[in-house]
């Protein structure tokens, strides 16, 4: 029997943490990007964020909060219905940060050039740290052009929303320092079909946009209740409207909506999504009565970009992971980073990676300049779906393999591999799934055919630079030009435009090796189905050097 100490108990051929490093800076394709999307003023607080980010102690709350997850607590001792979550308090320091950083407002009150570029750097550097938390702070973010839409109601919202300060717990408006706000859309009988919802709003008094109303009904998916107020829909006598509703009244008492359960899912551990009862709860209307949807989907806009974020930043912190594996492990006589196939997967992966970070920093370029620009507005409607739809699906299958990589390692808790996984189909389904991103492409630009031609603008100023991007954007053209069976074929016209934007973006803004190896498998045909299947003639070794994270 060996002693401890012997080498029978030495630890050898396991890479040491990731960790101790800066998050923003090892990645390229981030830092060129925010710069390049008006965002360089932003480069010393992402630099100190990215530090956060890479932190042991800060890695450990992300660990914590999702061994921990919230609890219900419905009633207090006495019994009287309380309907509140318990966070663990790595939670709170997790979202703390989130909003010292404004993740969840800071863009309305910056007016800065770059101002939503800088916020969705932030997010995705700090969600590779944990995910979930970033879903209160997403549709925090995605109320404000929502509420903006009823300015008396902005007016008393909209400061505390964009202030930097974390303040947890249920009290009125007037004793709060800063708040976020959640959405309510979703019931069990409708999903993604919110014209569907059942939920009644009757007025308490006078009707129409800023009075109150009661709403009586349910929410199938309601994220975040602890939050300050919701956005919910529900049927007014004029159609499907828009409310804001508080979760405690200007007197201090608890509104009427109470938390039936916690769903219990796949992923997003940490956050407390939840189903909701509503008997009568009191709300103020936003908007027209009957305008509903038209009202809420700036919030959905907003939140669909940040679905394109969370992908990308898990894709990132996955391919992280499995590019540092390789670097340290050995297999066969050889560091795994040095075995041609091994690097060939890498390469893959990282291409993959680069192109949903280089397309996620374009869409939010887009919001800062939508405003005042007619081609970023058309742009960021059209390619924003597209995004949401391609990034979002994309990412379950890239981090499985950058799972992989890492081999039965990858398997345990430890290496946070699961969580990216269980992490990975979320975003593809929040927000409208596939299908509904998909379909609504096509129906802006049947709407609205200038969206289509931005795209086409937009990757045309890549023309010329390679010929499989020419080839590939010529094929689309006429794809898109036939009107038999279109709704049959969205997804293969979508999955064409995303390529087309990513493709247009690495060739003009990528290095070489990035673009070339794109290009070559994703729109010139000389690729497999899975990743490590770029073909020979590729500078494989540099594409991964860019990649990867050095300690």
């Amino acid at each position: 029997m060996s002693e401890l100490g012997s080498p029978v108990h030495e630890v050898r051929n396991q890479p040491p943490p990731l960790e101790g490093y800066d998050v923003f800076s090892a990645d390229a394709a981030l830092v060129e990007g925010t710069r390049r999307q008006g965002a360089s003023w932003a480069q010393a607080p992402l630099t100190a964020l990215g530090k956060r980010a890479g932190d042991a102690e800060c890695i450990g709350w992300g660990f914590a909060a999702n061994t921990h997850p919230p609890e219900l607590r419905a009633f207090d001792r006495y019994g009287n219905r309380i309907d509140e979550v318990e966070f663990h308090p790595a939670w709170h320091r997790l979202m703390t940060v989130a909003v010292e950083e404004g993740m969840h407002g800071a863009p309305w009150a910056d007016g800065r050039d770059g101002a939503h570029v800088a916020r969705a750097a932030s997010f995705y550097v700090w969600s590779q740290v944990e995910s979930g938390h970033g879903c209160p702070i997403s549709m925090t973010y995605a109320s404000v052009p929502t509420l903006r839409v009823q300015p008396d109601i902005a007016s008393t919202w909209e400061p505390l929303v964009e202030t930097r300060t974390y303040d947890p717990g249920l009290r009125p408006l007037s004793e709060k320092s800063g708040v976020l706000v959640g959405m309510a859309m979703t019931e069990r009988q409708g999903g993604s079909d919110v014209r569907a919802n059942i939920s009644v709003a009757e007025p308490a008094g006078p009707s129409g946009p800023g009075a109150e109303y009661r709403i009586t009904g349910h929410k199938w998916f309601c994220s975040a209740p602890m939050c300050d107020a919701f956005l919910v829909l529900a049927q007014a006598p004029g159609g499907l409207s828009c409310f804001l509703m508080p979760r405690v009244l200007p007197d201090g008492t608890r509104n009427a909506m109470h938390i039936a359960r916690l769903k219990d899912k796949l992923g997003n551990r940490s956050n407390a999504s939840s189903e909701i009862e509503l008997e009568g709860a009191l709300a103020w209307m936003v908007g027209e009565e009957g305008r509903g949807v038209r009202t809420i989907v700036e919030m959905v806009n907003c939140t669909r970009l940040d679905c394109v974020i969370g992908s990308a930043a898990l894709m990132r912190q996955a391919l992280s992971q499995a590019t540092h594996h390789a670097a340290h492990r050995y297999a066969f006589g050889r560091l795994l980073a040095d075995q041609p196939l091994m690097v060939n997967v890498l390469a893959d992966l990282a291409v993959e990676s680069e192109a949903a970070t280089a397309l996620m920093l374009r869409l939010a370029g887009a919001a800062d300049r939508a405003p005042g620009d007619e081609h970023e507005a058309h742009i960021r409607r059209i390619g924003t779906a597209v995004g949401k739809y391609w990034v979002c699906k994309r990412a379950p299958s890239m981090v499985a393999e950058a799972l992989e990589c890492l081999g039965g390692n990858g398997y345990v808790e430890e290496s946070i591999m699961p969580r990216l996984v269980r992490e990975s189909p979320l975003n593809s389904i929040w927000e409208g799934s596939g299908n509904v991103n998909a379909l609504d492409v096509l129906r802006a630009a049947a709407k609205e055919p200038v969206v289509l031609d931005a795209l086409f603008d937009e990757v045309s100023d890549a023309s010329g630079a390679d010929r499989r991007l020419d080839d590939h954007v010529d094929r689309l053209r006429k794809e898109l030009s036939s009107p038999d069976e279109l709704e049959h074929r969205a997804r293969r016209l979508v999955e064409a435009m995303a390529l087309a934007l990513q493709g247009s973006l690495l060739v003009r803004h990528a290095p070489s090796p990035v673009a070339d190896a794109f290009c070559a498998s994703r729109l010139g045909g000389d690729g497999g189905h899975a990743f490590g299947t770029l073909p020979t003639g590729l500078d494989c070794r540099a594409v991964v050097e860019r990649a990867r994270p050095s300690l």
